[in-house]
């Protein structure tokens, strides 16, 4: 059995703003276990973006986490900021959404994939220069020794992109988070990304969390998925139970929400409404408002966790029902 290197039970990550505090992560758990792929799926604004955060320790001076973070024996939230700055980068490394604004554009791409180098792994400038070169070539930037001295601005997304990723890759991280890698990329860009990432974890058997919303990127590259919806998961399960045995609703509708360019009759059915605000209060389930099958107690009540096998669990009263005839109850449309 493989090992768990992350283990997240109950985390809660709430902001203070203006108008009092709000959660945008309400008590998830979950663990990783090594060298697998968890895709965390969802809209955005569900709190896919905030969960990496908090595991990295990156949130803003307004948040605070609770709950545990165990990563390698550790609870990373009860950590100093000198002590986090040590497995940051080191053990665990994140590639950022958009990479024009995580690269530093007063610095050259050589920098900037030196310094965690000279930090973590202690080597002297030369050897950290040929050692990026080195993780340049590995990412498939052509002509590295000059990419080096070029400035972000200088590369096209697909390049920016593939530093990012060498950047995260320098200290052979254990545990890789990537956030939306592929969103403003074009559809080849993204295919090498993930053929790319997908090389690297088999190569140093990194622990890979992708967070998308593309459920194409999904089913390529996850072993297993964690729904999000408004701050919570509501299902979570293995690739194939995912996608081919979806139990909750809002997963379906992510599902039927995908465009099938082999069906010429196919016809897109989106999930209507929004995700609430984060200091929208609502009774029972918070997906409730915009559930095609909606009950009575699902405005009353949040739904428990339901395993349905061992790698499959949701949080959906309907479960309930299918287990007492859902033909005998009638749905309450509050759509």
């Amino acid at each position: 059995m493989a090992q768990t290197i992350l283990e997240i039970d109950n985390l809660m990550t709430k902001f203070k703003t203006a108008n009092g505090e709000v959660s945008a992560v309400r008590g998830i758990s979950f663990s990783l276990k090594k060298g697998e792929t968890l895709c965390v799926v969802g809209e955005s604004g569900c709190g896919k973006s905030i969960t990496a955060l908090s595991i990295m320790g990156l949130l803003a001076g307004n948040a605070r986490s609770e709950g545990s973070i165990n990563f390698d024996g550790k609870n990373l939230l009860q950590l100093k900021n000198d002590e986090m700055r040590k497995i940051r980068g080191n053990d665990i490394s994140m590639i950022f959404q958009e990479p024009m604004t995580a690269l530093n554009p007063t610095f050259t791409v050589g920098f900037q994939l030196c310094e965690p180098l000279m930090i973590h792994r202690k080597l002297s400038k030369k050897a950290a220069i040929q050692k990026g070169i080195d993780l340049l070539k590995q990412v498939g930037i052509p002509l590295p020794e000059k990419r080096m001295k070029q400035y972000p601005h200088e590369l096209s997304g697909g390049m920016r992109q593939r530093v990012m990723i060498a950047i995260a890759l320098a200290c052979n991280p254990r545990l890789l988070i990537a956030d939306e890698p592929t969103t403003a990329l074009d559809v080849t860009i993204q295919a090498q990304i993930l053929d790319l990432l997908n090389d690297l974890k088999d190569e140093f058997q990194t622990s890979l969390i992708m967070i998308t919303h593309d459920m194409g990127v999904v089913a390529e590259v996850a072993d297993r998925v964690i729904v999000m919806y408004a701050g919570e998961i509501i299902e979570e399960g293995t690739v194939e139970e995912i996608f081919n045995n979806p139990q909750h609703p809002y997963t379906k509708g992510l599902l039927s929400s995908v465009p099938n360019v082999d069906d010429p009759h196919f016809k897109l059915n989106p999930i209507p409404g929004t995700l609430p605000n984060l200091n929208e209060q609502i009774s029972g389930c918070r997906f409730n408002p915009r559930c095609p099958h909606a009950m009575e107690k699902c405005l009353q009540q949040s739904p428990i966790r339901t395993s349905r096998n061992e790698n499959h669990a949701v949080r959906c009263w309907l479960q309930e029902v299918e287990q007492n005839e859902y033909r005998n109850y009638q749905p309450t449309s509050v759509v």
